[in-house]
């Protein structure tokens, strides 16, 4: 395959986004696995590299070639979720991880980028293409949700299972929706509380969001995390503390710094200012994502990229509210700051099938 470097240059500016980006991830990582050795450090250059290489081999397929193959790669993910019951490894209380020596991986993750591809290829067909779908004729795309966010449940894992709800479900909107099929959906959904909350929710999961509620219920059990992270985001004020001087990390007060509190190191090290900073990059690549959507004439493309820049959108909401305090705390990382090989290398699929779409 030869690799067409003016596709990339034409997107240079997007580029170096995603590079201080990801160098703001691993500053922040070295800063915290310095008394802990820097073997997540190293783990995580791996995986942005790995990250970088699949972007552009992604970047110069074929546009075609993706509406093409979009229901293969969605097969492909559920299989992979599949055999995640069979030869998964549990971590936290979660079966979510497949373990290949030093290596792991979190299928869930993809699954992501499965969904977007197939529901862009559903909505993208000329037979499909309208305005105010009905209850019936949102019955397959619903389904083509339904399935692996079922499986991710099963896991169990309900924060990835929320953020796949939430992508799924802004295509869905953006493609429009009949009033009649909006209220029966909504009426369906509050019909389902009751028994998904005794059926679904794990105790553990129904504690994290009492906590959330009364946080002074627990504050040294399981409000400790939320706890921890609001004093270390407050304490950084305006300029922060210094690299590596935060002592909610760096004493290890903050558990779990180095991948869903990762912002909030950021926030005590480098305080507002820094944190705005970052969270400027991540929304310009947002936008960056949305503008490409709106170029394109190729109804797949768009909705592929309105998907894509929902993804990082919810993750980066999510996150930065469930390291505030505004929501519980259910494990969703931000893309190319936290660490995790997965979470990294899904957000560089999802920036190679960008940029792999703007070339049409």
């Amino acid at each position: 395959m030869k690799l067409e470097s003016p596709n990339l240059s034409k997107s240079s500016w997007v580029l170096l986004l995603i590079f201080l980006l990801c160098a703001a991830g691993l500053v922040n990582l070295y800063s915290i696995s310095q008394l802990t050795g820097l073997g997540a450090f190293k783990k995580q250059l791996v995986w942005v590299l790995v990250g970088l290489l699949t972007m552009a081999a992604i970047s110069n397929l074929k546009p075609l070639t993706l509406k093409r193959y979009s229901f293969a790669f969605y097969l492909g993910f559920l299989v992979l979720l599949a055999l995640i019951f069979v030869f998964g490894k549990t971590v936290s209380g979660s079966r979510s991880w497949f373990q290949m020596g030093p290596v792991s991986l979190q299928p869930s993750e993809f699954i992501k980028i499965g969904i977007i591809m197939v529901l862009a290829n559903y909505y993208g067909s000329e037979m499909a293409a309208k305005e105010n779908y009905n209850l019936v004729e949102l019955l397959r795309p619903i389904a083509l949700l339904f399935i692996p966010t079922a499986a991710v449940i099963a896991q169990p894992d309900m924060g990835t299972a929320m953020t796949i709800l939430l992508i799924g479900s802004s295509i869905i909107l953006l493609l429009g929706i009949s009033r009649k099929a909006l209220l029966r959906i909504i009426i369906i959904a509050l019909i389902s509380v009751i028994p998904a909350w005794h059926l679904l929710i794990k105790d553990y999961q129904k504690e994290r969001i009492y906590s959330f509620i009364d946080t002074s219920s627990d504050p040294f059990g399981i409000s400790y995390n939320s706890i921890q992270s609001q004093i270390a985001i407050g304490s950084g004020m305006g300029y922060g503390k210094g690299f590596s001087l935060g002592s909610q990390s760096n004493l290890n007060f903050l558990p779990a710094h180095h991948t869903d509190f990762a912002f909030s190191v950021i926030g005590e090290e480098w305080g507002f200012r820094g944190s705005v900073f970052v969270l400027l990059l991540y929304f310009s690549i947002i936008l960056f994502i949305l503008n490409t959507a709106t170029s394109l004439n190729d109804r797949f493309g768009m909705i592929a990229c309105f998907g894509i820049a929902a993804m990082f959108f919810w993750h980066a909401v999510i996150n930065i509210a469930m390291v505030t305090g505004l929501m519980p705390i259910i494990g969703t990382p931000l893309f190319f700051i936290s660490y995790g090989g997965s979470s990294t290398l899904t957000a560089f699929i999802g920036m190679g099938v960008v940029l792999c779409l703007k070339r049409k």
